[in-house]
């Protein structure tokens, strides 16, 4: 199974790619397949239902909302965001949905919006999508697996277990830690030159960096659109944004909080990560890296690289992307980067070991310190739970974000003082996340029935 850099970074809409943008795509794909059938002019009635994950934290994930933009045709990358609350809102009064734009039906939210209990043994993230006709015939009906990162499958494919339908095969792919190592030793390239081999798979190699300069000047905006923000984020907890007054103060501000100079960047990079997962939690437009709850982690860090390090090009760019997404490739091969999957661990753990690889890559660093690097961003986050209060990616997944931000920084440096030789490996950490994942209770994993969600008291 070949997976591509922009499998990993994708732009789309907050605050949650499993929950937000993965059910969109979703959505979308059924209406596209309801159309092929033949079905759609005789659709009087669509029915929506939500099961295990996507039920218990939907209505805080806007899970209800993407999936009717979606139906209506829209994708996470080109959605005008504006659009999405005046729908739901008219469709909650009683308004009609238009159907790819094509044909109008009525849409009963209590009775097509079905939030239930049961849990699918495939995947916790599982909804069916259900078009009848005005007699209540079922014309089609698909069930689709938001499997982490706005990745999705449908049931035919979660029987084939092939998450990638396209035929692509990489000439350097690889399944694990070791294999990556071994193959940048025996072809005498780096992690970011291996990376490329592989995409040139999928495009030209100026297609690839295009697009992945395309990628960071999404994040750029993002961050830029969450430092002039401010006022309270939707859903009912009244989190203050902070980024904007944070950055005023460190704009203007001639004294640090902390008193050694060499730590005056850190400020920075917490701001850099708030800014960005304050615009996810807006529902904002923003890049999946590699999930929604983690998408500021990266971002921080390339923000922290461009900004305290002279004549940064854009190779150097497509070279932390390149890197970074190789880690984030092992993640979600061998475990996984879906919080519903294995906790937080796999969405914020993985994040931070991507972005130590990445920083770790750029300021020179061999393969094997690269893959010793993200082995430690990983380690660190080992157990961390998913469970964010209301169900809003809000508290505590913004703050996490500027905390991974600052570990993977660290990392990087520490790596960067050894030789690469270490004594837990990379594919030993990624094992152990997935074996944590596995033994940890489902209320800690994007349920909001453990952990902060249910001790902080909401007023």
């Amino acid at each position: 199974m070949s997976i591509s850099v922009f499998d990993l970074f994708k732009i789309g809409v907050g605050p949650s790619s499993s929950h937000t943008v993965g059910p969109m795509v979703a959505a979308k794909r059924f209406v596209d397949e309801l159309d092929e059938s033949g079905y759609l002019e005789q659709t009087g009635r669509i029915v929506v239902k939500l099961l295990g994950s996507l039920s218990a934290t939907g209505v805080g994930h806007g899970t209800d909302s993407a999936i009717l933009v979606g139906l209506m045709g829209e994708l996470p990358d080109t959605v005008d965001t504006s659009i999405i609350p005046l729908v739901t809102k008219e469709l909650k009064e009683g308004g009609n949905l238009w159907v790819k734009r094509q044909k109008s039906i009525p849409f009963n939210w209590k009775d097509d919006m079905q939030f239930l209990n049961d849990t699918h043994a495939y995947h916790p993230n599982a909804m069916e999508i259900i078009a009848l006709a005005d007699d209540g015939k079922t014309l089609y009906r698909n069930t689709y697996f938001s499997v982490g990162g706005g990745f999705i499958l449908d049931e035919k494919e979660a029987q084939a277990t092939n998450e990638h339908p396209a035929e692509v095969s990489a000439p350097y792919d690889f399944g694990n830690g070791e294999e990556l190592l071994q193959l940048c030793k025996r072809h005498n390239m780096n992690i970011a030159q291996l990376m490329m081999e592989n995409e040139k798979s999928w495009r030209p190699e100026s297609e690839i960096r295009e697009k992945l300069i395309g990628i960071w000047r999404a994040m750029e905006t993002c961050i830029a659109n969450g430092l002039k923000a401010e006022g309270i984020l939707p859903g009912g907890l009244n989190v203050k944004r902070r980024a904007k007054k944070l950055h005023e103060s460190l704009v203007y501000c001639t004294k640090p909080n902390v008193i050694s100079s060499t730590l005056n960047a850190m400020d920075w990079v917490n701001l850099y990560a708030l800014a960005v997962n304050e615009e996810n939690a807006a529902g904002g437009r923003m890049v999946t890296a590699p999930t929604n709850g983690a998408a500021g982690i990266i971002p921080a860090v390339l923000m922290y690289y461009t900004e305290f390090t002279p004549e940064v090009t854009d190779d150097n760019i497509v070279d932390f992307l390149l890197a970074s997404a190789a880690i984030g490739i092992l993640c979600k091969k061998n475990a996984s980067i879906s919080g519903a999957e294995v906790g937080c661990q796999g969405e914020v753990g993985s994040a931070c070991a991507m972005a130590a690889a990445g920083l770790c890559a750029v300021l020179g660093g061999t393969p094997g310190q690269i893959e010793n690097a993200a082995e430690i961003g990983l380690e660190h986050n080992l157990g961390l739970t998913c469970d964010p209060v209301g169900g809003l990616v809000q508290v505590p997944c913004i703050e996490r974000n500027a905390i991974a931000a600052m570990k993977a920084i660290n990392a990087a440096q520490m790596a960067l003082r050894g030789d690469g030789e270490h004594f837990v490996s990379l594919d030993k950490v990624i094992k152990t996340m997935r074996d944590t994942g596995m033994d940890m209770q489902d209320k800690y994993k994007e349920t909001s029935r453990g952990g902060l969600a249910v001790n902080v008291i909401e007023c």
